[in-house]
């Protein structure tokens, strides 16, 4: 029987965790020779696995090594407002979704797909990159549901058409589900489901059939609905039972641990925290587009978790 491989990590990622200096001064040293593991001088590239034996020396002085803190798969409920982009950064200063989110130490947020510009709604946010693609590849098939306001006349002949197929510019498509939620005259609201998210996908579908989409807003994503009370542009962590939901969902195991608070706690920090987000962020829209990308530090000043 072969051995089990050993657990490994790049030198400059164990001495940059144990806050011996950044990856790029950790780098340096390596090329300069002042940094040996176990007697021996460590170069660039070098991987090795920690034990409690294990002697890393910088200049040959003894570092204080820290051990890996595990990883737990967090995931994020966001209500997106229209006018938000689904990007990190962007060069005209508008609002981007990440701009309200709280700030991460050792990881990052990753959007579960995108929602257009003029699209409101649920977006699910997770530190798991590979939750993320799992959840977003179109042989899952995970379903998504959106509140429609469309402008046009609506006949059963259309309806049939959306559910049984179209053909659009990337191909054919068709909603899984089409229900009528209400509305007068030329102006209703649907609810309509899918099961991948191509790019304008659910307005296209009605644009091909002759009708106009007024407003769009992405209710359910899987089996997570838009939390009730989340006010546009704030945020809930989802707890265990949904984030191992979503594991699950895409066939990968579940998490034991979470890093939502216990509920009554929760309520509260939660509470405090949309309230400073969204003050915050309307008063980041509020300011011209020119003052806003000279300032755009005011992620410094988000809530870190």
């Amino acid at each position: 029987m072969s051995a089990k491989p050993q657990k490994t990590e790049k030198l400059q990622k164990i001495l940059a965790r144990s806050g011996h200096g950044s990856r790029r001064e950790i780098e340096t040293f390596l090329k300069e020779g002042r940094i040996s593991v176990d007697g021996k001088i460590a170069t660039l590239g070098d991987r090795i696995e920690v034990k409690p034996a294990t002697k890393i020396r910088l200049d040959g002085r003894i570092l204080a090594i820290k051990e890996p803190e595990k990883e737990i798969c967090r995931v994020m409920a966001y209500y997106k407002p229209e006018g938000e982009l689904c990007t990190r950064h962007d060069p005209e200063g508008r609002p981007t979704v990440f701009t309200r989110l709280p700030k991460l130490v050792g990881a990052r947020w990753i959007a579960v797909g995108r929602l257009d510009v003029n699209t409101s709604g649920l977006l699910l946010f997770t530190t798991d990159g590979e939750l993320a693609n799992r959840l977003m590849h179109p042989s899952r098939e995970v379903e998504r549901e959106y509140a429609v306001r469309v402008f046009g006349e609506i006949t059963d002949a259309k309806i049939r058409q959306l559910t049984q197929g179209v053909q659009l510019e990337d191909g054919p498509a068709a909603f899984k589900t089409v229900s009528f939620r209400g509305g007068e005259g030329m102006n209703q609201w649907y609810n309509v489901t899918l099961t991948e998210g191509r790019n304008r996908e659910v307005r296209r579908l009605w644009e091909a059939v002759g009708v106009q989409v007024s407003r769009l807003i992405r209710v359910r994503y899987g089996d997570i609905d838009l939390p009730k009370g989340l006010p546009r542009g704030g945020w809930t962590e989802l707890g265990l039972q949904q984030t191992n939901y979503l594991r699950e969902l895409v066939g990968l195991e579940a998490e034991t641990e979470t890093k939502v608070a216990v509920e009554r706690d929760q309520r509260r920090i939660k509470a405090n925290q949309i309230r400073r987000a969204v003050k915050r962020h309307s008063q980041v829209a509020a300011r011209p587009a020119s003052k806003r990308q000279s300032s755009r530090p005011t992620a410094k000043r988000r809530t870190r978790i």
